[in-house]
């Protein structure tokens, strides 16, 4: 692949469009369409607003969008550092196997790096056989003592409401 042909830099606001359209694209393959709740203010928000809960890279093949990773900043209490979580990464289906979605996550491993974290994890569904290919070709590890672990909607607003009537603030 000619270096020229692939461009990967840091996602704008601009980009927000193109990101959602990914989300969705990534969505439909994961097998969960109807998944997708977040909105184009959504990502602006919590990407460029007044405290940015992310970070975005966009991969552009010939000059057009590729591609895109999303990750934000963990903490490891064992570790005593933070480390990075990568969201999201995505390559379009007519750009794959052009090496895009391997130098995406070349270019979070080296933010990860040069911010001085000890680890870059993400999780991958059982079934993505070729990403979890890539993913050990890498390096990657699979963390098979590990369970992830989810509450979310009306479970999440139970659990909140039963600290209602704690008197000890988090």
């Amino acid at each position: 692949m000619s270096e020229n042909r692939l461009r990967i830099r840091p996602a704008t606001a601009e980009d927000v469009p193109t990101m959602l359209g990914f989300i969705r694209e990534l969505a439909e393959y994961e097998r969960e369409p109807e998944a997708v709740v977040a909105t184009e203010a959504d990502l602006l928000r919590d990407g460029w607003g007044e405290a940015p809960r992310f970070a975005a890279l966009i991969a552009e093949y010939d000059s057009v969008a590729a591609g895109f990773a999303l990750y934000f900043t963990t903490y490891s209490t064992w570790r005593g550092h933070h480390g990075i979580w990568l969201e999201d990464i995505y390559v379009t289906p007519a750009l794959r196997s052009h090496g895009i979605g391997k130098a995406l996550l070349a270019r979070v491993a080296r933010i990860a790096e040069e911010q001085g974290c000890p680890r870059l994890e993400w999780s991958v569904l059982n079934w993505n056989e070729p990403a979890i290919a890539v993913y050990r070709r890498v390096g990657a590890m699979t963390m098979t003592e590990w369970s992830i672990m989810r509450i979310a909607d009306k479970p999440l607003a139970e659990l909140a409401a039963l600290d209602a009537g704690s008197s000890e603030s988090l």
